[in-house]
């Protein structure tokens, strides 16, 4: 099999509450290459690491049912999730240092600027990609060297379309839709195919002997071990 990088979906989330300190430090630990992290901007311009827009388990009344733009550092602060804090994406990036790649994905609205502000002093160690494709143009203009992706969850009639639109590097493309035409599609362009989200060893070595050249994963111990790494 070629190598592949492994990506640790919202960090070593099987073992870990995804998306805190503990799950992306559980992730150097198993030995994953990159960590993928969903980003949203608070009220005074803190980016926080959450998946939903609206955290759960409110810790009060007044905070429940609101959206984390419309919070505060402070605020924020007091939500746990699997008892651990909700971090800030500055907190994440200290915590894991220099070990290992982080792919942010520019989830909740106006999150590119300082997305990319706290990313591109890591250079090749940091990419965006989102679903939003108009958040990666962003990107692309205020950071044009900053490694760059887009999600997919449909098959386009050129697969690299959506990622010319931006000039990205990476097509993050939902796993059960890859084939071989695809893998030469995007390879033939110069970029790279990261499959979401693999968390069955058949699909893992399908996918490896495709030609992906990552794989995003909930089980970072499975997947080593599928690929033999």
């Amino acid at each position: 099999m070629p190598p592949i990088e492994i990506i640790a979906h919202r960090g070593a989330s099987r073992e870990r509450p995804e998306n805190t300190v503990a799950a992306f430090t559980r992730a150097v630990e198993l030995g994953a290459d990159g960590i993928e992290l969903d980003v949203h901007l608070s009220a005074d311009g803190v980016l926080f690491v959450h998946h939903d827009a609206v955290p759960h388990d409110a810790p009060s009344p007044a905070l429940a049912h609101r959206d984390i733009r419309s919070m505060t550092l402070e605020e924020l602060r007091a939500f746990r999730v699997g008892g651990q804090p909700i971090p800030t994406l500055a907190q994440v990036i200290e915590a894991i240092g220099d070990r290992l790649t982080v792919y942010c994905e520019l989830k909740g609205p106006g999150t590119a600027d300082a997305a990319v502000r706290l990313l591109e002093k890591r250079g090749s160690a940091a990419a965006v990609h989102a679903f939003d494709h108009r958040q990666v143009a962003v990107a692309r203009r205020l950071a044009p060297a900053l490694a760059r992706g887009v999600l997919e969850t449909s098959y386009h009639i050129v697969p690299t379309d959506s990622m010319a639109s931006v000039d990205a590097r990476d097509l993050w493309q939902a796993a059960e839709l890859i084939d071989r035409e695809m893998v030469d599609a995007v390879h033939a362009r110069g970029g790279r195919l990261i499959a979401w989200t693999v968390d069955d060893p058949s699909m893992m070595r399908q996918l490896a002997m495709l030609g992906v050249d990552a794989l995003c994963t909930n089980d970072v111990a499975l997947c080593r071990s599928t690929l033999g790494r």
